[in-house]
């Protein structure tokens, strides 16, 4: 396996920083190595912020932004309009979404497959909150194969506790099973 480049979109908030790391937790639960940073613009709770997940069954070396991902999750679906959004994104690139009903056509070339939940409101019904990332991450599980559901659901754990672990584990677990993937030929 070469080496997978996620880049997470969302407002600050929202969790994209913390859905990074969960991921490169669960993905090193795996035996996988992994690198996960942010980047940040202004530190406000709603500006966009971008979050980066690289994976590789070999060390990686690279520690830069990610120009050219393999996936993209938008867990803010305003930002969909972001004419830079798809910019690099990899032949075969797959696309994780927040949004309330399935995409009507192809919003990127390289695009092939995109996972989309209502995450927001699986969010809110669980825990009354628009922190829709656990969700998201379920949506890729269940989209891409890369890894398993126990691994994600274990690796949950190292972030939360008690009842809000309980409830992650749902939202993720609803995330899985309530996506729809679209494909599209290359």
């Amino acid at each position: 396996m070469s080496a997978k480049e996620i880049r997470l979109h969302g407002r600050g908030g929202q969790g994209a920083v913390m859905a990074a790391k969960m991921l490169a937790s669960a993905l090193s639960l795996e035996g996988k190595f992994v690198a996960s940073f942010p980047m940040y613009g202004f530190e406000r709770r709603g500006m966009p912020v971008i979050a980066f997940t690289r994976f590789d069954d070999e060390p990686i070396l690279e520690k830069t932004q990610i120009y050219t991902p393999d996936l993209l999750m938008v867990i803010d679906p305003t930002l969909l309009s972001l004419k830079a959004l798809y910019d690099g994104l990899k032949p075969g690139g797959v696309l994780i979404l927040n949004r309330d009903k399935p995409l009507a056509e192809r919003p990127g070339e390289n695009l092939e497959k995109a996972g989309v939940v209502n995450a927001t409101h699986i969010a809110l019904c669980e825990i009354g909150r628009d922190i829709p990332n656990t969700c998201l991450l379920g949506a890729l599980v269940k989209t891409t194969g890369w890894l398993s559901l126990d691994s994600l659901l274990n690796a949950l754990g190292e972030y939360l506790e008690g009842s809000m672990l309980e409830k992650n584990i749902r939202i993720a677990t609803r995330g899985y099973n309530e996506t729809e993937v679209q494909t599209w030929d290359s």
